[in-house]
């Protein structure tokens, strides 16, 4: 393959990641939360990008609230235990609920609303909403990789004999758990995020600490997002 094609099959990977409003809008997170690491909440340049560019995450984020709403009232994967579709669909329920606030909110930042007051109670309301979903999303992944985890270890006794890394099954579990593992990661840091911005511990949890979460949060987030290469050589 020439440098060409090269370059070629990065720009395509690119253009497949940045058509994503998803994938935008987590960008534009790392941007929100490395600007509030650097503002340590102090008036300046540094914190006008944070007020901004959370204003306009928003936008990327109207309506998205009908994704969890349908998952909601999906039928959940043949097998799973009763705690985790309760816990599974009680974070769907939360993050629904915190999206659909959340456009309430932009319309108060925007001034289309003008109730002042009422939009700072949404507001906090819908971070409470989304604090409760980070809390369930943590719930299943600490559950799923346990059941990932057992599985694993029944499939390692199988395969005893031979080499398990050339088992297609086996290294689809294990990438499996990784994935899981990371959104472990993701969920738990979302919590101390959610915390930081309710500023339920404020000489803990500051505004640099938040920032510093957040970011690598998103960066994680943006990671997860990434194309896999066959999906950009597929067109």
């Amino acid at each position: 393959m020439s440098s060409l094609d090269v370059a070629r099959a990065e720009l395509a990977l690119a253009v497949l990641y940045l058509n994503k409003a998803e994938a935008r809008d987590k960008i534009c997170r790392a941007i929100q939360y490395g600007s509030k690491f650097l503002s340590n909440g102090e008036p300046g340049t540094a914190q006008n990008v944070d007020k901004s560019t959370s204003l306009a995450r928003k936008v990327f984020r109207l309506f998205k609230f009908i994704n969890d709403l349908h998952a909601l009232i999906s039928p959940s994967a043949p097998g799973t235990p009763l705690p985790l579709i309760l816990l599974g669909k009680s974070k769907n329920a939360l993050l629904s609920t915190f999206l659909f606030l959340d456009q309430i909110v932009w319309l108060g930042r925007t001034g289309i609303y003008k109730n002042k007051e009422r939009t700072e109670l949404i507001g906090r309301i819908s971070l409470f909403c989304w604090l409760g979903s980070s809390v369930c999303t943590t719930l299943v992944e600490i559950g799923e990789i346990g059941r990932l985890s057992a599985s694993v270890k029944k499939l390692e006794k199988e395969l005893k004999n031979t080499d398990k890394y050339k088992n297609e099954q086996y290294r689809s579990k294990l990438k499996k758990s990784n994935e899981r593992s990371l959104a472990l990661v993701k969920a738990g840091m979302d919590i101390v995020v959610a915390v930081g911005l309710l500023q339920l511990a404020p000489k803990k949890v500051t505004p640099r600490v938040t920032g510093a979460f957040g970011f690598v949060s998103s960066l994680i987030s943006c990671y997860q997002l990434l194309p896999s290469p066959t999906k950009a050589k597929a067109p």
